[in-house]
């Protein structure tokens, strides 16, 4: 087994006496004071994610978002520069290689953000298609990503002399000072919680003195740094997609309830004729939001059944305890030949006994974003 790769403030992370696990090939800090202390800052205060495990790769060139918009699903034309899409790199059957950001920088520089674990196979499937002139570079070391997310996060940045009154999907670059000098860094109002939040994007090289700066005044509003615990548990309540769950190789934006990132219109991207031909036909499975109407928490894998337990019609992707809910969630995969509906009971099998739920399209709890 290879070793785990650390991020860039490793050592701050093991001072607030953070605990760890892997994801993605990363050692990634899982919690400080708790998951549900930290998902509940999130929600209520505000809190700062360490994030830099994931991907960044820039496509330069004459015309890189004319050939960006060719390869990836959403509609890269429908935004100007300054502004952040959405978008899914697929293969030819439909699945999805990577859900990943798109930052439009110009008309000639897109910077993406894409997992942490499929990053060089991104790289590698738009660099095989670039043609001549268009540079297809991965820049996973030389960015870091911090997430300050919820109620309190536009106080954070404008503390700091940061843009924190820009519209949702937009993005800036800016200064900030620090204990080391200043830093350049890219704002972005984006996040992964469901709450107003913004990531930040400095050098590799910075991110610890950016961090300390964040970090103190995050704490100083009341706020808390959170793990990976709380943002799977946050990302759940929004029905947020996580890519080796909801979405993979094997499962299609159109299962995925993810159509609405992919340009229908476009005469090209990866994986068009296949999306294509689905969406003509309708797809096998759907996903769901499945609400615990029972004591249980369910997880990823188990088994949905009918609501007599009579047979299998699907499986959980995802599944945790609502902090904000007080009670079970879960995303699923459901057989559309089922004829399940929202507001139908369904029962989950949890290590042998059947919970049951009622379907439900996410989010589970408001969006703030």
């Amino acid at each position: 087994m290879s070793e785990l790769l650390a991020g860039p403030i490793a050592d701050r992370h093991l001072a607030l006496g953070a605990s760890f696990a892997e994801f993605g090939g990363w050692d990634m800090p899982v919690s400080y004071a708790g998951t549900v202390a930290e998902h509940t800052a999130v929600r209520e205060n505000v809190g700062i994610f360490d994030v830099s495990h994931l991907g960044k790769a820039l496509v330069a060139g004459p015309g890189a978002a004319a050939f960006v918009n060719a390869t990836l699903t959403n509609d890269l034309a429908k935004i100007v520069p300054g502004k952040a899409q959405y978008t899914l790199c697929c293969n030819e059957t439909g699945g999805v290689v990577d859900d990943l950001i798109a930052y439009l920088v110009s008309e000639d520089e897109v910077f993406l953000v894409p997992n942490a674990a499929n990053t060089a196979t991104v790289v590698a499937a738009l660099a095989a298609a670039a043609p001549a002139g268009i540079e297809v570079t991965d820049r996973h070391r030389d960015h870091a990503v911090f997430a300050v997310q919820g109620p309190k996060a536009p106080e954070v940045l404008a503390g700091l002399g940061l843009p924190a009154d820009m519209e949702y999907m937009a993005f800036a670059d800016a200064t900030l000072a620090t204990a080391a000098g200043d830093a350049p860094v890219r704002v972005c109002r984006t996040g992964y919680t469901g709450e107003r939040g913004y990531e930040i994007i400095p050098r590799w090289d910075d991110a610890g003195p950016v961090f300390d700066v964040l970090l103190e005044r995050v704490q100083a509003l009341g706020g808390a740094p959170a793990g990976l615990g709380a943002r799977d548990t946050l990302r759940t309540e929004m029905g947020y997609a996580l890519h080796g769950h909801e979405l993979s190789p094997e499962i299609s934006p159109v299962q995925a309830r993810s159509s609405w990132a992919v340009g229908w219109d476009k005469p090209a991207f990866f994986g068009r004729d296949a999306l294509l031909a689905e969406k003509a036909a309708g797809p096998v499975r759907r996903l769901y939001g499945l609400r615990a109407t029972g004591r249980g928490v369910p997880r990823a894998d188990c088994a949905v059944r009918s609501a007599d337990g009579a047979c299998q019609i699907g499986v959980c992707t995802s599944g945790t305890f609502s902090p904000t809910l007080k009670q079970g969630i879960a995303l699923a995969l459901i057989d559309t030949a089922s004829g399940v509906k929202k507001g139908d009971e369904v029962v989950i099998d949890v290590r042998g006994r059947e919970l049951p739920c009622e379907v439900v399209l996410p989010p589970f709890v408001e969006s703030h974003v």
